[in-house]
């Protein structure tokens, strides 16, 4: 059943890697091996520009949601009692449990109104991709940083303050590398999401903001292309690379530290 289900998840990849060679404009008839939908997924101005904006929202989004993360853990770690700290809490977490088609008429609305009443923004685009993504990707950010941070021992900060830093250094010099992996991981997580997401970017985003999955789900209502599979087959490759060479770097990482806790 284990490789019913691993088969059942992989196997359609591996056939839209395979048809992304085909020669055919009809991605159910093999016609023989080539590469031209690659050369003209590269010259498709439409679809480079919507990786280009997507990457760009993806990494913006993805360091705002963070730099908040952080200072919401703190507040939620190290400050146990305060006035609303329990809807505190569920107003950071909300979205996790919160459809994202609430989330985008959500702030579908409330940019409409902030338009009417102040005069910004005037027009929905990156800037209110960029906010949107990040309200939701905050969320998930908070979460793996918390998780972190509740397991720090405090008492290396408190050191760190005892021995005459100020509580900006201590943080800085000690809480912060402590809790950097999860940072990482935070940045990672909202990045993926935030590239990935349809729906919300779809009730917020405006003319010549047109996210990627906006532009290949757009593209596949009209009919799959081989196009497509060549995009779809450059993404699966850069994630893969960087899954491997992930686990490459950490598994020379950690027979170094074996080695050197041999040597001592």
């Amino acid at each position: 059943m284990f490789w019913f289900g691993i088969a059942f998840l992989y196997l359609p990849m591996a056939v839209l890697i395979f048809y992304s060679f085909n020669a055919s404009r009809l991605v159910t008839v093999w016609a023989g091996f080539s590469g031209k939908w690659y050369v003209e997924l590269f010259q498709d101005q439409q679809i480079m520009s919507a990786v280009g904006r997507s990457l760009q929202i993806a990494f913006y989004s993805a360091s705002s949601a963070v730099v908040l993360a952080v200072m919401a853990s703190i507040i939620m770690v190290r400050f146990k009692k305060f006035t609303g700290r329990t809807l505190f809490s569920g107003m950071v977490t909300a979205p996790l449990v919160m459809p994202d088609v609430i989330i985008g008429l959500s702030m579908l609305l409330l940019f409409v109104a902030m338009g009417q009443h102040l005069g910004w923004p005037e027009n929905r685009g990156m800037l209110t991709v960029w906010i949107a993504h990040t309200t939701f990707c905050l969320a998930y950010s908070t979460v793996v940083i918390t998780s972190r941070l509740t397991e720090m021992d405090k008492s290396l900060e408190e050191a760190a303050l005892d021995l005459g830093a100020s509580p900006f250094k201590a943080f800085m010099q000690i809480t912060l590398p402590i809790i950097s992996p999860a940072i990482i991981s935070a940045w990672l997580l909202s990045f993926t999401l935030s590239l990935d997401d349809v729906v919300i970017a779809s009730f917020v985003t405006g003319p010549g903001a047109t996210t990627l999955p906006i532009e290949v789900f757009s593209s596949v209502r009209l009919g799959v292309t081989p196009k497509i599979n060549a995009l779809a087959t450059l993404i699966i490759g850069v994630v893969s690379l960087v899954a491997i060479g992930s686990w490459f770097f950490t598994r020379k990482m950690n027979e170094r530290i074996s080695a050197q806790l041999n040597v001592d």
